[in-house]
């Protein structure tokens, strides 16, 4: 009779002595860390194939879900130094993913948008990154993914939520 997979992964697991310290194993922080870098490799090594960085992906994701947005908005809803905005900007204008145009509603601004070669090379950078992410973790189930994903969720919204706490007079 065949194992099942938990039992085959199981008995591969008491045969595998880990490489790391149990004590580092037992923190939350440190897997979290961990398995953030691996998805991060899987996800970096896809991008790379279109000349993008992650932090250019993020650029178009937070255009795609937001729209056009004021190059500070931009920086600040993506957790990125605004001056480093800059660069990754003109990286993603030069293939021209983006443009920069005045803000009608205050003309020192510039806003970001994604042209239409951008919002075209967005949707087939999400069905990669989609796709590398669910590589990534194929050692889970669906609902353990999805399981797993509204933890990690739930754990950056509320640390959104305090961050924007704080900043608020």
């Amino acid at each position: 009779m065949a194992a099942t997979p938990e039992e085959s992964e199981k008995s591969e697991e008491a045969g595998f002595t880990p490489l790391r310290p149990p004590t580092l194993l037992a923190l939350p922080s440190y897997l979290a860390g961990h398995v953030a870098r691996i998805g991060h490799r899987a996800l970096v090594e896809t991008l790379k194939e279109y000349g993008l960085r992650l932090p250019h992906f993020a650029v178009l994701v937070g255009l795609g879900d937001f729209g056009p947005l004021a190059q500070h908005e931009l920086a600040d809803r993506l957790g990125l130094n605004r001056s480093h905005l800059v660069g990754y900007l003109d990286e993603v204008e030069t293939q021209r993913l983006v443009r920069r145009e005045r803000d009608p509603r205050d003309r020192r601004r510039q806003r970001v948008a994604l042209t239409s070669a951008g919002t075209e090379r967005l949707g087939e950078l999400k069905a990669l990154a989609g796709r590398s992410q669910t590589e990534f973790l194929d050692a889970l189930t669906e609902t353990e993914r999805d399981t797993l994903i509204g933890l990690m969720r739930r754990i950056v919204t509320r640390d959104d939520a305090a961050q924007q706490a704080m900043s608020t007079p």
